[in-house]
């Protein structure tokens, strides 16, 4: 789903943390982007051009403020949820999956059928698994807690290393900064 916002801002910055280099992204109505470690400008570009039409992308780290310090407190295990507002964009299904995930709780996962099953569409574990692929928000809305049958580590966005360093930061408590 697409959102017409010509010249309207989404404020972006680069959040570091240990060894990860993430693009974040926001409206004045909230958090809409968190990126894929380590990868360019360009993603968070691109994604903005599908489903931001006409937005004007503008750096701005203070605005980010109150999003990365969220972000730092949850990668240095003193934060299990986000309460920041969250400004996505999605079909309604989209909506409903991220909204799903937001209930698996901090250090549990859960499989692509149980979404299925929470959404009462027990057929539809594929197009949870689109639905979560397409999740513009990494970590805040923790599509990571979502694997494979039998606990197979799945596809992820960020990587599978980056869905690797989240889970094993919930089962530990902290993500080492490396």
């Amino acid at each position: 789903m697409r959102r017409n916002l010509k010249g309207t801002p989404v404020y972006w910055t680069r959040f570091a943390y240990g060894p990860w280099r993430l693009h974040v992204a926001a409206t004045e109505q909230g958090l809409c982007y968190v990126g894929s470690a380590d990868r360019s400008y360009e993603e968070l570009e691109d994604w903005a051009c599908r489903r931001l039409q006409g937005c004007r992308l503008t750096e701005d780290a203070g605005k980010l403020a109150p999003y990365t310090g969220q972000l730092t407190g949850y990668l240095q295990g003193e934060r299990q949820d986000f309460t920041v507002p969250l400004d996505l964009y999605g079909t309604p299904f989209q909506l409903a999956v991220w909204d799903a995930l937001n209930s698996i709780p901090y250090g549990q996962t859960v499989t692509y059928s149980d979404i299925a099953h929470r959404l009462d569409k027990p057929q539809a574990s594929r197009a949870v698994g689109a639905a979560i692929g397409a999740n513009p928000v990494l970590i805040t809305v923790p599509c990571h807690r979502v694997v494979g049958k039998q606990g197979a580590l799945t596809g992820y966005r960020g990587g599978l290393s980056m869905k690797t360093g989240l889970l094993e930061l919930e089962r530990r408590g902290l993500l080492s900064p490396v």
